[in-house]
């Protein structure tokens, strides 16, 4: 067998993943993707003794598996490209050239990724990023960042531009070198990684946090009692309207529309307030846990969300139907920042931004987790690829967020106040966990050693997938397009400099 195949949420021996020369682990998992229900959700390497282990995740979207298969190399080796193959490998690529100094003959785009902090060869610096360079008089570069104004993190964008034109765009990350993946192993104690999951990203608390918890549960074998993957899914709904609003508001201010910045802003308040109410913080910090619930959600906390609903949704319809019917909105969002769909399978695109471009990828559809598999989700498909797509499908998401919450809250699961203690992780094992948080995929990965205690965890954020396209997307466009096409991608940076 060439591989092992593993469901979500899973957690089996690392020695049930089968070891394959480097030529038969590139020809194997290469050819799946050859079909387009597969994709790849991890593939990285680990520190194996004096070599290094390679572990390939490929997801098939049509029965819901995961198929994991391994390599050992050596390290510094030079080695054939997975990416020649198919680009959406380039990005994995690139980290293990950068974290291992493993070469490729054949790679296309062999730059840093993240300027990670215990990185072998520190020669390679965020001071001497190969750019590139086009020698031209007529052309000119143009540079915004990494400081931005606002709050934003920090990130460089690099444009080649012909007059108002542009021709192409680099985007240069890893300013932040926090050591996430690190900090799993070094911190012993369960709250303190919980905490860590939590501070991913600031924006996806419950997307990152579902993510550990559920993978901490199936290392531990735990079985997850319903009113825990009950709370994890309304929280997860919520954080999606949430962002989703908030987004709205910023892409009308991007366009000057006055009105829907307003309005959309002012909509998303009381949904964040919630979380407040809830749990006492407003982004879900402390809400998620592994094997219990320290706030648990109840008929009170139910009415009161339907409540907001009921204020919110009038609203939010009036100033969307004006909106998405104005001119002056409609003429910088349509035919804007187009990502088309060869580009989006490409790449490997996950979520939103793949949706927005004609492929459905949902992992709440293709492996779902907690309760989306009682909700019999449907993702919504855009086809156009442009902002006004983008802004379609955060629309219509958060109307279809609200219809699942006000379904799930019909019957909330008691709590289960006998709750078992989670056992210790399982020994030299392998799990993970997929979620898919609003702007994605989101996979955690992790592996024990013979004590039970963590040896490696890994964390992919769906915009390590998307930021290229952001680059793809804005080709052609005027220079003074990219803010709401930037914004209309909205993606992470802390998410990705891990």
């Amino acid at each position: 067998m060439n591989h092992t195949i593993v469901k979500n949420n899973q957690c089996i021996p690392v020695s049930s993943i089968p070891v394959l020369d480097y030529e038969r682990f590139l020809e194997h998992n290469i050819s799946f993707l050859r079909e387009e229900h597969y994709h790849c959700v991890n593939f990285y390497g680990i520190q194996h003794k004096e070599k290094i282990k390679l572990i390939c995740c490929i997801a098939n979207d049509n029965d819901a598996t995961i198929n994991v298969s391994s390599s050992i190399v050596e390290s510094k080796q030079t080695l054939p490209s997975f990416s020649q193959h198919h680009f959406s490998f380039h990005i994995f690529e690139r980290e293990i050239h950068e974290n291992f100094e493993i070469n490729y003959t054949d790679h296309p785009w062999l730059k840093p990724l993240r300027f990670s902090f215990n990185r072998p060869n520190n020669n390679n610096t965020i001071a001497n990023y190969p750019f590139l360079k086009i020698d031209s008089e007529e052309l000119h570069e143009v540079g915004v960042g990494p400081i931005h104004a606002g709050i934003i993190e920090p990130g460089h964008f690099r444009f080649i531009c012909n007059g108002e034109q542009i021709l192409h765009l680099e985007i240069q990350l890893g300013f932040q070198h926090r050591g996430i993946e690190t900090l799993f192993l070094e911190k012993k104690k369960l709250l303190q990684r919980t905490a860590l999951a939590e501070s991913i990203a600031g924006d996806t608390v419950t997307g990152h946090t579902t993510a550990f918890v559920n993978l901490w549960e199936s290392l531990c074998n735990y079985k997850t009692e319903p009113d825990l993957q009950f709370a994890r899914t309304i929280a997860l709904e919520l954080e999606r309207i949430a962002i989703h609003t908030g987004d709205l508001s910023a892409m009308c201010t991007d366009v000057a529309y006055q009105l829907g910045s307003s309005v959309y802003g002012r909509l998303r308040t009381p949904v964040i307030n919630y979380f407040q109410v809830w749990c006492g913080n407003r982004l879900a910090k402390g809400l998620i846990r592994p094997g219990k619930n320290n706030f648990s959600f109840n008929k009170i906390l139910g009415d009161s969300l339907i409540k907001i609903f009921d204020e919110y949704e009038p609203d939010f319809n009036e100033i969307s139907s004006m909106t998405f019917t104005l001119p002056t909105v409609l003429a910088r969002f349509e035919k804007t920042g187009v990502l088309t769909p060869e580009h989006a399978a490409s790449i490997g695109a996950v979520g939103m931004i793949a949706r927005t471009s004609g492929i459905n990828r949902d992992i709440r559809t293709s492996h779902p987790h907690d309760f989306y598999s009682t909700l019999h989700h449907q993702a919504i498909i855009k086809r156009h690829g442009d902002v006004y797509s983008r802004a379609q499908i955060r629309k219509e998401e958060i109307l279809q967020s609200i219809k699942y919450i006000r379904e799930l809250t019909k019957t909330i699961p008691e709590e289960n106040k006998n709750r078992k203690p989670l056992n210790p992780p399982m020994p030299d094992s392998f799990a993970i966990s997929l979620v898919e948080g609003w702007r994605g995929e989101i996979c955690h990965c992790a592996i024990t050693d013979e004590q039970g205690e963590l040896m490696h965890y890994k964390v992919k954020d769906p915009s390590l997938h998307n930021w290229l396209g952001l680059a793809l997307a804005v080709r052609n466009n005027e220079i003074s397009d990219f803010p709401i096409c930037n914004k209309s991608f909205d993606l992470s940076y802390c998410g990705h400099d891990l």
